[in-house]
């Protein structure tokens, strides 16, 4: 499911936004300054902004440099009622992967987001991840341990990667379950994929954080 931060102070639109948003199926995430925006942001946690220019704290111009200049790739659609050209370009400038006046079209800019996600999720399947002693190679489907390669099956595949791609980070059973099977609903069948890769990569190489989820450590 993609994940999407809104960045919008006025409460009606930003209500309209997130309701339609995640009857699309786009997990949404409001808030309503430029500061909260930056920390929001930084958790690494979204696979798109959606990025108001008038915040009540600062420009959103500001929020986008800033955020370029944290090392941050996350696209970013601005929203604005400023229309001139100028706005447009200084908005490109400084980062932004797209730019929608207002008032937009919903389905236009739901477009735009998906188009987005999915070029930012393209990108994604050709990295290469190392944690520790594991290699994991996304486009050729392929890891490595101590320099062995590890036989993995789809499922196994998909949970590697989601713990790799977050190594440091704890990733909670119901994400786990979501990105792997769609589903919250099957709680056991992560237990046994968990044993299972644990038996290929060593029972160190995944720590159980209780009553959250998984971290791998490699």
């Amino acid at each position: 499911m993609t994940r999407l931060l809104l960045v919008e102070d006025e409460d009606r639109l930003a209500s309209s936004l997130s309701d339609g948003l995640r009857a699309a199926d786009i997990e949404v995430a409001r808030v309503g300054t430029g500061r909260d925006a930056l920390a929001r942001a930084g958790e690494g946690d979204f696979d798109i902004m959606v990025l108001d220019i008038g915040l009540p704290d600062m420009e959103g111009f500001t929020v986008l440099r800033r955020l370029r200049s944290s090392g941050s790739d996350l696209p970013v659609i601005i929203l604005t009622a400023r229309t001139s050209a100028e706005d447009t370009v200084r908005g490109l400038e400084r980062g932004a992967d797209d730019y929608m006046p207002k008032p937009f079209s919903f389905d236009e800019l739901l477009a735009r987001i998906r188009l987005r996600a999915r070029r930012r999720d393209d990108a994604a399947e050709d990295a290469v991840i190392r944690v520790g002693r594991c290699l994991l190679d996304m486009g050729a489907r392929e890891l490595e341990c101590d320099g062995e390669p590890v036989e993995l099956s789809p499922r196994e595949f998909q949970l590697a990667a989601l713990l790799m791609s977050h190594h440091g980070e704890v990733v909670s059973r119901a994400e786990a379950l979501e990105h792997v099977w769609g589903s919250a609903s099957k709680e056991n069948v992560l237990d046994v994929y968990i044993r299972y890769l644990r038996g290929r990569l060593g029972a160190e190489a995944i720590e159980t954080v209780r009553g959250v989820g998984y971290r791998f450590v490699g």
